[in-house]
């Protein structure tokens, strides 16, 4: 028999299979004697059994506890972590559902952070307020509480939503230990059963050193986060000083390679080369006026012209004395005291740091100072080259090998064609007399020095790049340059000049002239052209003498001109002189009205009784046949050329 119990604890049977040999043996009519010692044994095994179980339990709960601790020691997520150990609790325990609640310190109440065996959502989303429930009564008193029948136990304080959760999830018993991190406590691990059941002391024992290793889970995680985050922080510090250290080494290399470029007399372009090699991106660089002066990539497309708001960021950056940001463009204002000169209009290829718009601040002022040496270099020069041209058109030429001399420096060789242009910013008012460049529309249109300038610095420019030279000459400008077709020069002028200075410009050309001497000469003839131009209805526009007609002839050979005038006109020009009488202007406005006297007296705004009463003057003064068609053809082109030499009356 004892073999046999033997054999029943080796397959560890069921206690209940423990009577069968008892029973077999009372059955077979075994003594009383040999019955208890039968119960005996079966005594001593049920009792071996139970410390065999009880040591497995034990070695699973070891099991258990190791494995949480070796999760723990590999923690890479507390929710992994956590739900592990939620899931043991319910394996070791075996309880219908395990779940675990931390503190809300910002509501004051504790949550539902990890379920195991829960299927109510009600349950699942619970908030414990303090002291509610066994759950908050374990939390607020640091002491594990359990109960066989929660719903029956008056020892809770009970709430309604508490209650609704628990019975929804059919929980009956219930098993909370705290989860403590040194005297505070955390939190709550709970085990619960759907039926009615008593917990062992080594059951709450067993929950309490999982919530143990549950709580340095969560306090690993912690001082893990705060030290991932006190790395982070130290990462981007490293990350900015680096970026500092770099930024003040490119500011270091921009400065001397901007040092360097001014010593060696270099231009705005290679400043542009020079900035988007230390600044990664692409440079537009404008003038005050807005044209481009350079550009230079080495990462991506130069800024267009029509992608930059010019006036409002140069305005913007030169009140916040810095660069200012449009969209994806950085422009910084080009200045120089009061004068505007510009603007740098730079794309990087990624942000612009601090440190790098300070940069691009210090390309400005370089640029600035380059565009200053540049306007000094080009005025001096411009300057010589002006008082060259003075000296050709308006002194006789005495010593020919000294101005030929004169001429080899600045590179302009008198013995080449040569055509000269005069350039008239706009036409004269209704009404006002035509002369030379010394009339009275020019003398006072002279009062705008600020234009005058403009177009002498464009003329002095254009005329450079040419291997010409400009001067001013009285309200006008004159320019020579090289070539035989003057009217073309002319109508370059007269467009180039009046897109830069944005009005109309009327630009005689005359020539070709070889040699000193002749230069004076076409100036003279281009200076009329110009004017010409103007009496003709022509203002605005540019042409040669040679393109003019009979009016070039006259303009090329005025010999007997003035005879002409006087001949046909001088009985009229001489009472409207003595009597400030205006025959002239009625024969124009006559002739002008294709002989109508309502028309011409509309014209001069008098009455047509008026304009009957002047011909008849004029009849008197002329000839009764002043009106045939031969001496009209005459009288027109006398009052043509008559407004043609202009009020001083010399050719």
């Amino acid at each position: 028999m004892l073999a046999e119990f033997l054999q029943l604890l080796a397959r560890e049977a069921a206690p209940v299979e423990f009577e069968r040999p008892v029973l077999a043996a009372r059955a077979a009519g075994a003594p009383p004697a040999e019955l208890k010692d039968l119960e005996e044994v079966k005594l001593a095994a049920l009792k071996v059994r139970a410390l065999l179980e009880r040591r497995r339990r034990r070695e699973e709960e070891l099991s258990g506890l190791y494995d949480t601790a070796s999760d723990l020691a590999g923690l890479r997520d507390l929710d992994a972590v956590l739900r592990a150990i939620v899931h043991r609790a319910r394996t070791l325990l075996g309880a219908d559902v395990t779940y675990l609640t931390l503190d809300d310190p910002a509501r004051g109440d504790t949550f539902m952070r990890i379920t195991d065996g829960s299927v109510a959502a009600s349950f699942q989303s619970l908030r414990l307020p303090a002291g509610a429930g066994l759950g908050g009564l374990v939390a607020v008193t640091g002491t594990p509480y359990s109960t066989a029948n929660y719903g029956q136990d008056p020892r809770f304080a009970h709430t309604t939503e508490i209650d609704h959760g628990v019975h929804d999830e059919g929980l009956v018993a219930i098993l909370g230990v705290p989860l403590r991190l040194g005297s505070a406590v955390i939190g709550v691990l709970f085990a619960a059963n759907r039926t009615e059941r008593p917990f062992a002391r080594e059951e709450v024992a067993l929950l309490g050193s999982l919530a143990a290793h549950a709580a340095i889970a969560i306090d690993t995680a912690r001082l893990l986060a705060d030290t991932q985050e006190a790395l982070a922080s130290l990462s981007a510090a490293n990350r900015t000083i680096q970026d500092h250290s770099a930024s003040v080494e490119r500011a270091a290399a921009a400065h001397d390679r901007m040092t360097a470029l001014v010593l060696r007399g270099g231009g705005v372009e290679d400043l542009a080369a020079d900035l988007v090699e230390v600044l990664a991106g692409a440079v537009l660089v404008l003038d005050a006026s807005g044209r481009s002066l350079a550009t230079a990539t080495t990462v991506g497309d130069p800024p267009g012209r029509d992608e930059v708001p010019v006036s409002e960021a140069v305005a913007a950056s030169r009140g916040e004395g810095r660069s200012v940001r449009r969209g994806d463009l950085y422009i910084a204002a080009v200045v120089a005291g009061a004068d505007d000169l510009g603007a740098l209009v730079f794309r990087p290829a990624g942000d612009l740091a601090g440190a790098d718009q300070r940069i691009l601040e210090r390309a400005a002022q370089v640029t600035a100072l380059l565009l200053l040496f540049r306007r000094t270099v080009a005025e001096a020069e411009g300057q010589v080259r002006g008082e060259l041209l003075d000296d050709l058109i308006s002194r006789p030429v005495r010593d020919d090998e000294a101005l030929r001399s004169r001429t080899r420096r600045l590179g302009v060789d008198l013995d080449s064609p040569h055509v000269v242009v005069v350039a008239s910013f706009d036409a004269p008012p209704p009404g006002a007399p035509l002369g030379s460049s010394s009339g009275s529309f020019d003398a006072s249109f002279d009062g705008g020095s600020g234009l005058r300038q403009r177009a002498l610095s464009w003329a002095r420019s254009f005329a450079g790049g040419r291997g010409g030279l400009a001067a001013a000459q009285g309200a006008r400008v004159a320019l020579m340059l090289a070539g035989s077709d003057a009217g073309d020069a002319a109508r370059q002028v007269s467009r180039e000049m009046g897109r830069a200075l944005n009005r109309p410009v009327t630009a005689g050309g005359a020539g070709p002239a070889v040699g000193a001497v002749a230069v004076a000469g076409a100036y003279r003839e281009a200076d009329s052209c110009a004017t010409a131009l103007v009496a003709l209805g022509r203002a605005g526009d540019g042409a040669g003498g040679s393109e003019l007609g009979y009016v070039g002839l006259l303009l090329g050979d005025r010999h007997g001109v003035g005879d002409f005038v006087n001949d046909r006109l001088g009985a009229v020009l001489d009472y409207d002189s003595r009597r400030g009488a205006a025959l002239v202007k009625t024969l124009e406005a006559y002739f002008g009205a294709g002989g109508s006297l309502a028309r011409a007296a509309e014209a001069l705004h008098v009455h047509v009784n008026t304009v009957t009463q002047r011909l008849d003057r004029i009849a008197h003064l002329l000839g009764a046949d002043w009106h045939d068609p031969g001496r009209a053809l005459d009288l027109q082109l006398a009052l043509r050329l008559h407004r043609l030499r202009g009020p001083a009356g010399g050719w």
